[in-house]
This record gives structure tokens, C-alpha cells and sequence, in this order.
């Protein structure tokens, strides 16, 4: 009986990561056509966040100061990328294009890295002429306009990136379990304060807007980011992110198939050069992957 390496279950874990993702650009799609936006993540991610609170309390009230900062820190950073993430969401024509753009966070994670000592090879930058290709061919393309929403779908990739390396960096010093519950409160208080100044509350919604909150929040949330933080406390940023690159994958293939969403060619060659760039990137890790498959 084959017994699964410590690599090869981080990537089946992160594997089923992309598809719960993926499947919450649908959830939230549906939902904040009846929520706002901002006000749709403080309820997603607050009640997530407690849900997780309360199963991993005992190890919570452990955690040291400096934990607590640590925890605090990647909530930030994800609270203000996904901050930018909904709204564009909301705005956005194109769900499966917004999710390349936003899978760009993954280009970006070898050059960040360098801010926290790391060093980037020559993959890093070879990769980085495919996206600005990409780019130049969503943006050429009639049906599709670099506006407000494909930017602050750019901004949530940046801040992506920091949450991926800062995410990586904790799972390895505390429990996964409060770690993730943590940074779901942290993100959940940011978007609650800035519905606050920002939306108008009311809560007239229809069942069906409710069952797709719920959706988000028990599948795509509570389950989703407990299985992603435990999956990168099993392997490096270097190795784990490679899978990750799969999400916008299945966002768009979700996007037709149940938002109806189609795509010309140029967008379709966008993508796909985004999605190339993605894998140049990080060929080591996907060297690497393909060789523990082998082994």
C-alpha cells in the first residue's frame, strides 16, 4: 500500500483548496446580488471566523503575544485583499477573467519574497513578459476595459501575495485550527468597518441570498482556508503555490458553466498566457511536484 509523502498530501489538500475556492467566486457572485458587498464579507467572514474560534478555543487561548500579532498581521493584509476583491467582484463583467487577474497574486509571490530575504530566480523574471502579454490582450480586446473593477482586482493580487508568504511563515509556528480563525475575525472586523462608512445595512434579502451566504460561509470559508492553512504548514510557499495556480482555472470554467459567461479568443489568449506565466514562474516547485509524483 502506497503511503502518501508529506508533499503529496499538501497538494492533494491545496487540489481540493482551489475547487472550494473556486466555487466561492460563484457563492459570492450570488450573494452580493442582494447583500452588499462589504457588508456580505463582515457576515461571511466574522461568522466563519467563530465558528472556527469555538472548536479550536483551547488552543486560542494559548497562543503567545507575538502569535497573536502574527495572526492579527495575515488578517490584515487578507481583509484589505479581499476588501478590493469584493468589490470588484460586484462591478466585474467578466467573473472567469477577474479570477486570471486575481491569480496574478501567484506571479507576484517570488518577487514579494525578496522583501522578506528570499531570493527569486531567473523564472521569476522570464514570466514576467507572458503577463504583461496577457494583460495587453484582455485589455486590446473590445469586449474588455482595463476599468475600476480589473484594477482593484490587481490590487487584491498584490495584497494576495503578502498574505500567502506571511500565511506560510505562521502555519509553520502555531496550530492551524486557531491560525485560521484568527485571521477570518481579523477580516471579517475590516470589511464590517468599512461597510460601516461605506454601505447602507438592510436586511430584506430573499432565502435564496441566505443560502448563498451560508455557502460561503461553512464551504468556501470555515472549510476552505482551514484545509489551505493546514496544507501550506506541510510544505514551502515555493511548493505549495504551483497548485494554487489552478484556481482561475476553475473559476472560469464555474463562470460558463453556471453564470453563462463566455469568452472571445483574445480574452481566451489573455488567460491563457496569464495561466503560462503562472506556471514559468514557479517551475522549480512544478519541477519538483512532477518529480515526488514520480518517486
Amino acid at each position: 500500500m502506497h503511503i502518501l509523502s508529506t508533499h503529496q498530501k499538501a497538494d492533494l489538500l491545496l487540489l481540493l483548496t482551489t475547487i472550494l475556492a473556486a466555487a466561492g467566486w460563484i457563492f459570492s457572485r450570488e450573494a452580493v446580488q442582494g447583500l452588499a458587498p462589504l457588508l456580505f464579507m463582515a457576515l461571511r467572514f466574522i461568522s466563519a471566523g467563530l465558528i472556527l474560534a469555538a472548536v479550536g478555543w483551547s488552543a486560542m487561548r494559548l497562543f503567545t503575544r507575538l502569535q497573536w500579532k502574527s495572526a492579527c498581521l495575515v488578517g490584515v493584509f487578507f481583509g484589505t485583499a479581499l476588501s478590493f476583491w469584493i468589490v470588484a467582484l460586484e462591478m466585474t463583467n467578466h467573473v472567469g477573467v477577474g479570477a486570471f487577474l486575481t491569480g496574478l497574486g501567484v506571479v507576484l509571490v517570488p518577487l514579494i519574497s525578496l522583501l522578506f530575504g528570499d531570493r527569486s530566480g531567473p523564472y521569476v523574471f522570464l514570466s514576467l513578459p507572458l503577463v504583461i502579454a496577457g494583460l495587453a490582450c484582455l485589455s486590446l480586446d473590445s469586449e474588455f476595459h482595463l476599468g475600476l473593477a480589473e484594477v482593484l482586482f490587481l490590487l487584491s493580487a498584490l495584497f494576495f501575495s503578502f498574505t500567502f508568504i506571511l500565511n506560510s511563515r505562521a502555519a509553520t509556528r502555531m496550530p492551524v485550527l486557531p491560525l485560521t480563525a484568527v485571521q477570518l475575525l481579523v477580516t471579517g472586523l475590516i470589511s464590517a468597518v468599512a461597510s460601516l462608512f461605506l454601505e447602507e445595512w438592510h436586511f430584506e434579502q430573499s432565502v435564496s441570498i441566505w443560502g448563498w451566504l451560508i455557502a460561503s460561509t461553512l464551504i468556501a470559508t470555515s472549510l476552505r482556508f482551514l484545509v489551505q492553512t493546514h496544507a501550506q504548514s506541510l510544505a514551502p510557499p515555493s511548493h505549495t503555490a504551483i497548485i494554487m495556480t489552478l484556481e482561475p482555472v476553475w473559476t472560469a470554467l464555474l463562470a460558463m458553466l453556471w453564470l453563462g459567461e463566455s469568452m472571445t479568443a483574445l480574452q481566451l489568449s489573455g488567460c491563457a498566457l496569464i495561466f503560462t506565466a503562472m506556471l514559468v514562474n514557479r517551475w522549480p516547485a512544478l519541477r519538483s511536484w512532477v518529480r515526488s509524483l514520480q518517486t
